[in-house]
């Protein structure tokens, strides 16, 4: 059936846990109209992941009417989660799928945006497929936006018009995001990064000004690879050049394989119809027995802080929540179980304002994402350091050889306790 937005959403009913489209598929038509009936609805939950624009129903005057349970913290919601009118649900990204699939969080209403139908009748899920294809699949009722802007994408994202209740017919521009330009932290944290790449390796990468600044390195690299959770802009340039061409991978020879995409309109004009690109669940991308058959897997993940034996913080700072778990250790794990693989905690030495992100110790109520024990490489703008098999007084060490020399003093004073 196919109606308008206003008409579609008044379908979801108080009560109704609510999935929405992640990243740059966030059906906007249909959360504007879901939110705009606030005062008739109550205690609806709102299941996502990050997705880009605007959430108007994190608004925290709409919170007897949404509240939201997301299993990835993005800018828009953020305010709604650290004042406590949302929650974040900690767990691997590789796992969120089989939540909706097991029935432990059912799905009422699927808010999703898709390309037209083919002639076949298939739309597809474009941008995102990540946990979104689960959520669709399991929901008793899938509204979809047709989006003929949706770029059609290869790999499990396709789903029958026939799946489909209720259809609004919306053409809007995807979400774009695009970086400034990099700065010198970044461009050496880039270098160094580059440094441990090897010809021929697989990568796993987010997006961002450190990806970004890896990838500007890799021009001289040969025979790379892409299996990661998601990509954007930086990746072009390495394909164009043949740099990035998938041909040493045992999964998927050939083709770049990921979850969901997020970048400019010429990053979306790429996945366009392009066989080399597969969107695929997370559950399947992000799963360690997967991401380990390919050889020389290069995982590179970020941290908010790392104290000096090596536990990485990555979704708080102290206990409020910033972003989430993500898929941090699916490819951690992963890399480190490849043949030849580098799992690789990619920052800036301080923050913005000077502060030390190598820490004597995570600030209070911090959440461990990345334990000490997965740990290999952790690279900053003054190098490297490789924690794998050192022992805690090795790595203390190690650790402030390359924090900011200004913290260099007080982090071995703080440590005098350990390498006593």
């Amino acid at each position: 059936m196919t109606t308008t937005a206003t008409e579609a959403v008044k379908n979801i009913k108080s009560g109704n846990n609510v999935f929405v489209h992640s990243a740059a598929a966030v059906p906007k038509c249909l959360i504007n109209a879901m939110t705009e009936r606030h005062s008739e609805l109550r205690d609806v939950s709102i299941y996502q992941i990050h997705t880009e624009g605007e959430a108007p129903y994190a608004n925290p005057e709409y919170h007897a009417s949404f509240t939201i349970k997301s299993f990835f913290v993005g800018a828009n919601i953020r305010d709604n989660i650290q004042n406590g009118t949302g929650s974040y649900i900690p767990i691997f990204l590789s796992e969120v799928s089989a939540l909706f699939r097991k029935g432990i969080i059912p799905i009422d209403v699927a808010l999703i945006t898709v390309s037209p139908p083919d002639k076949h009748g298939y739309c597809s899920l474009g941008t995102s497929v990540d946990i979104s294809l689960a959520a669709t699949q399991c929901a008793k009722m899938v509204i979809a936006q047709i989006n003929d802007q949706m770029p059609r994408t290869h790999g499990d994202g396709l789903i029958h018009i026939s799946k489909i209740n209720i259809q609004v017919e919306k053409s809007e521009a995807l979400p774009e995001v695009t970086y400034s330009e990099l700065g010198d932290k970044n461009k050496a944290i880039g270098k160094n990064v580059s440094e441990l790449i090897e010809n021929g390796s697989t990568l796993q990468m987010g997006i961002g000004a450190i990806p970004n600044a890896v990838l500007s390195h890799l021009e001289g690299h040969k025979n790379l690879g892409i299996h990661s959770e998601m990509f954007s802009d930086g990746v072009l340039p390495l394909i164009e050049k043949g740099v990035i061409n998938g041909s040493r991978k045992k999964k998927h020879p050939g083709m770049i394989v990921s979850s969901f995409v997020v970048g400019s309109k010429k990053l979306y004009d790429f996945i366009d119809d392009n066989p080399m690109v597969q969107m695929l669940d997370f559950e399947y991308v992000n799963n360690v027995a997967v991401i380990q058959k390919n050889p020389k897997v290069v995982a590179i993940n970020s941290a908010i802080e790392i104290d000096i034996t090596g536990q990485v913080c990555a979704d708080s700072i102290g206990n409020k929540i910033f972003s989430g778990v993500g898929g941090q250790m699916d490819f951690i794990r992963g890399a480190s179980l490849s043949k030849g693989g580098k799992p690789i905690i990619a920052l800036t030495s301080t923050t913005k304002s000077g502060i030390s992100k190598i820490v004597p110790f995570l600030k209070k109520g911090a959440g461990v994402v990345t334990t000490r024990a997965h740990v290999h490489y952790v690279v900053t703008e003054f190098g490297v350091a490789n924690l794998y098999g050192k022992t805690i007084d090795e790595r203390v060490k190690l650790l402030i050889d390359i924090a900011h020399p200004d913290h260099r003093e007080q982090l071995y004073e703080s440590s005098k306790h350990i390498l006593a």
